[in-house]
C-alpha cells in the first residue's frame, strides 16, 4: 500500500483507503441522501399538486441537483472531506499533498460523481478504484484528491539510531559548546526521519547538517565517514555526556550542598597539613599541585 508523498519526497503518515471501506462509506452516504431526497420529493408532490406538469418537472430537477449533487459537495466543503459515511468509517478526503480540500476539489468530485456513481450505479467508480494503485476514482484523479484512513495504529516513538560501532568513542574530545539547540533539533529530526526521505534528498540534508556541525566545532570528521554516520556519532557522544552529567556521583556528605569540589579539597588540606611540611608555620597551607590529565589522541586532522 503506497503512502502519501509530498513534493519534498517526505512520506506522510497517511494510508490510502481501499475499496471496501470506501464502498461502505458511500453506501451510508447514499442511504442518508436518498432518504432526504425522497422526503423532499414527497413534500414537493403534495405542495405542488395544483401546478402544471412543467412546473413540477422543473422542481423535481432542481431538487435532484440540490440534494443528490449539491448536498454532498456542500458537506465535503464544510467538513473538509468528512461526510457522514466517511466519518463513520474513519475516512477523509485530502489533497494529493495531504492538505485539506476546498470547494473546487469537492465540486469536481461531485460533478464526476454524477457520471461514475449516480448514472452507472457506482460501477465506474469501483473499477477505477480497483485499477488505481491508491484506490482513487476518476473524480479523485481530476480533482487531485485522495481518500485516506484516519484511524490507523499509532506509530512507535521515533528514536535517534545509534552510531556505527566503529565510531563509538571517536568524538570524546570534540568541543560541542558552540553548537546551538536549533542545530541539534535539525540533526535529530534528520536522523529519525532518514528512512522516510528519498535517499538522494536524505544524503543532501545530512551533508548540509554535517557541514554546519563541522563549522561549529572546528574539527572535521575522520576521512571516509559518511555524513549520516558522522551525525549519529556526534549525537551519540552528546547523549553520553548528558548521561554522565545526569548520573554523576553527589558531593561528599561532609561538604555543604552548595560547596564546589575544589573548595572542599582546599578546606580539607587546610585542616590536615601534609606530614612532610615539618618546618611549616602552623596554620599555613602549602599549595598542592593540580593533577594534569594526559590528552588522548582522537585521530582528527587540524581544521583547514
Amino acid at each position: 500500500m503506497s503512502g502519501v508523498v509530498t513534493g519534498d519526497a517526505v512520506v506522510l503518515g497517511l494510508q490510502p483507503a481501499r475499496l471496501p471501506s470506501r464502498a461502505l462509506a458511500l453506501l451510508l452516504d447514499a442511504l442518508v441522501v436518498w432518504a432526504v431526497y425522497l422526503l423532499i420529493t414527497f413534500g414537493l408532490a403534495l405542495a405542488t399538486a395544483s401546478l402544471d406538469e412543467a412546473a413540477r418537472t422543473a422542481l423535481s430537477i432542481a431538487s435532484f441537483l440540490l440534494v443528490l449533487v449539491g448536498a454532498p459537495i456542500a458537506v465535503e466543503t464544510l467538513s473538509h472531506g468528512r461526510s457522514l459515511g466517511k466519518l463513520a468509517c474513519g475516512l477523509r478526503v485530502v489533497r494529493d499533498d495531504g492538505g485539506p480540500i476546498r470547494f473546487r476539489h469537492a465540486l469536481v468530485r461531485g460533478a464526476m460523481g454524477v457520471v461514475e456513481i449516480l448514472m452507472t450505479f457506482g460501477t465506474v467508480a469501483c473499477i477505477a478504484s480497483l485499477v488505481s494503485a491508491r484506490g482513487r476514482r476518476i473524480g479523485d484523479v481530476f480533482a487531485g484528491t485522495l481518500v485516506v484512513r484516519e484511524r490507523v495504529p499509532a506509530a512507535r516513538t521515533s528514536v535517534v539510531p545509534p552510531p556505527p560501532p566503529w565510531l563509538v568513542g571517536r568524538f570524546t574530545e570534540l568541543d560541542l559548546s558552540a553548537v546551538p539547540d536549533a542545530l541539534w533539533l535539525e540533526i535529530r529530526q534528520c536522523l529519525t526521519r532518514m528512512w522516510q526521505l528519498d535517499p538522494a534528498v536524505g544524503q543532501r540534508i545530512a551533508e548540509r547538517l554535517a557541514d554546519e556541525l563541522v563549522a561549529r566545532t572546528g574539527t572535521p570528521p575522520p576521512a571516509g565517514v559518511p555524513a549520516a554516520a558522522y551525525l549519529a556519532g556526534v549525537v551519540g557522544e552528546r547523549q553520553a555526556r548528558d548521561a554522565r552529567r545526569a548520573f554523576a556521583p553527589s558531593p561528599a556528605s561532609g561538604a555543604s550542598p552548595g560547596a564546589s569540589p575544589a573548595s572542599s579539597a582546599t578546606s580539607a588540606s587546610a585542616s590536615s597539613p601534609s606530614p612532610g611540611a615539618a618546618g611549616a608555620v602552623p596554620g599555613s597551607v602549602a599549595p598542592a599541585p593540580s593533577p594534569v590529565e594526559p590528552r588522548r589522541s582522537t585521530g582528527f586532522a587540524p581544521p583547514a
